[in-house]
């Protein structure tokens, strides 16, 4: 009877393991069939009604909680909640049998209020099909792979763990072959790995510490990078103001997109208050931008469309706020440096970044849509979660649906090498506007133009200058190979260390190796606490 109890208790932490462990047990002979499957199935529609239960009671106040969001997320349960009051109360018996969807349908029929009996009746004949299937499966191919077990380990603990972990891997396999999107994600999965643009930057950054340890060693400092840009902390690495950096570049005339900082001492009806005079002060209407005025790689970036998303926002906001205007057009990254005592830089990079657009067909939906495109399908779950319009509308036939509105990569943005872009008319704009910031050699330039000819002519606003950790970007176009973007990674690197001992002949000291570690620590606390708090949909952050 203890067995049976625990097989119960085991479903309410994951179902599918427990049935395919109650199988291995059944084909051991520790157990009968009848008895394993309906200790299976008693625990698995107690969970499930429980969870219609807690949808029930708790509603959507309990998507805040920590715990709670790390099994049913917002998006989840918004996507869930559409789908049951569009294509009725069937979807609960198919959700038993589609991977990701039954915690937050369930959750989802509670919080519509749902029939109670009617629900109940869905999600007993469901769990009557899929509890023997799936015990039966594991007793059928388990028994087989159990005696193979047995020879080839030794029997006991370790047998059962090892035909354990084949059943879950068969199982997998079993639900990819049944499930076209679950199959098209693994190919984005796969492309990830494979492709070394979609890497995170700790794995991008590995290949190069060899290079930058001979760096180091060459200059005889650890830190000397950070001397690159005296007028910036840390060189512009980590921890400084963008809202100081462009207020430097603000002295050109008309070079930033208009901007103001909102301090986080405010309150949030006066942090709201100030956006909205800035919006008055400077006759601009929404979208706006609203970004921390300390982050990077786009963290905390958002484009915001409403008076409810701008107020959620700064609700939610930890540190200082930066509201810009929203410049409409093409985004663009310049890469420039400047070695001391020289007269005039060089542009580095330019990376021309595009916002990738899907068709509809009038009949996929958005999440199939994206699925199937050969590119999106990498960033599928990026796209999912920050889509704007929900993920199971079927856009019009020749409909476009922009999946991206900011031009970061880890977003989902395309990045191209813009060198074909370059002229002297740039080159000037650039050169004038990098001289404006005080002891400024070695950074890049996110800029937005009205168009590709505008920006050429030197007609264009700045949205961010990033010091010594910016990117040369256009590494990331699928056409650079890895070896060139290496290159480009050393070149890159050779002159902000160049750059920073040419600063320190000149008594620019770089900062001390502990106070660097203090800044890496810093940050990292912040992003935990980041991931912690997320923002509201739509503004939630992927990392």
């Amino acid at each position: 009877m203890l067995p049976l109890l625990l097989i119960a208790l085991a479903t309410l932490v994951t179902e599918d393991l427990t049935s395919i462990a109650t199988g291995v047990l059944v084909a051991q002979g520790k157990i009968g069939f009848i008895e394993g499957t309906l200790a299976c199935l008693l625990g698995i529609y107690a969970g499930d009604i429980l969870l219609f239960l807690a949808g029930r009671a708790l509603g959507r106040p309990a998507l805040r909680w920590k715990l709670f969001r790390n099994f049913v997320s917002p998006d989840q349960v918004e996507r869930a909640s559409k789908w049951l009051s569009t294509r009725g109360l069937a979807v609960v018996f198919l959700s038993r049998f589609t991977p990701g969807l039954r915690l937050a349908t369930y959750f989802s029929a509670g919080l519509l209020r749902t029939g109670f009996w009617q629900f109940a009746g869905y999600l007993l004949l469901a769990a009557a099909i899929w509890t023997p299937l799936l015990v039966g499966l594991t007793v059928v191919f388990g028994e087989q792979l159990l005696r193979t077990a047995v020879v080839q380990v030794g029997g006991g603990v370790a047998a059962f763990a090892s035909v354990l972990v084949v059943m879950a891997i068969l199982w997998k396999l079993l639900r990819l072959g049944f499930c076209v999107r679950e199959r098209r994600m693994l190919v984005g999965f796969l492309k990830r790995k494979a492709r070394w643009e979609f890497w995170p930057p700790w794995a991008a950054y590995i290949p190069l510490a060899p290079y930058f340890a001979f760096l180091a060693l060459k200059h005889r400092s650890w830190t000397l990078f950070t001397a690159a840009n005296p007028g910036m902390p840390s060189g512009g690495f980590l921890g400084e103001s963008k809202s100081q950096i462009l207020h430097y570049l603000s002295r050109v005339d008309g070079a930033v997109a208009t901007y103001a900082l909102i301090p986080a001492t405010l309150q949030d009806y006066a942090r709201v208050q100030q956006a909205n005079q800035f919006l008055q002060r400077n006759h601009l209407a929404l979208p706006v931008v609203l970004k921390p005025d300390v982050g990077e790689r786009g963290t905390g970036v958002a484009v915001i469309h409403s008076c409810g998303e701008l107020e959620a926002y700064l609700h939610a906001a930890e540190g200082d706020t930066i509201i810009q205007e929203y410049v409409a057009g093409v985004e663009l990254g310049v890469f420039y440096y400047r070695y001391p005592g020289e007269s005039k830089g060089r542009i580095f990079s330019i990376t021309e970044k595009r916002f990738p657009e899907l068709a509809g067909d009038g009949q996929s939906t958005l999440a199939e849509l994206i699925a199937r495109d050969p590119r999106a399908v990498c960033m599928a779950s990026v796209y999912l979660a920050r889509s704007r319009r929900p993920v199971d509308d079927v856009p019009n036939a020749g409909e476009r649906v922009c999946l991206v509105e900011l031009g970061s990569h880890c977003r989902g943005a395309v990045f191209l090498d813009g060198a074909r872009l370059k002229t002297d008319s740039l080159a000037e704009s650039i050169e004038r506007i990098s001289r404006s910031h005080p002891g400024f050699f070695f950074g890049r330039f996110d800029i937005r133009a009205p168009s590709l000819q505008a920006f050429q002519d030197g007609r264009f606003k700045v949205i961010e200058l990033n010091g010594v950790s910016a990117e040369a970007t256009h590494i990331y176009d699928p056409a650079v190979s890895f070896l060139d973007a290496y290159r480009v990674m050393f070149a890159q690197w050779r002159i902000a260390f160049e750059i920073g001992a040419m600063n320190r002949e000149r008594g620019v000291a770089p900062l001390p190796l502990p106070a660097l570690l203090s800044l890496l620590w810093t940050r990292a606390r912040r992003r935990r606490r980041a991931q912690d708090q997320p923002m509201p949909r739509p503004l939630q952050e992927l990392g």
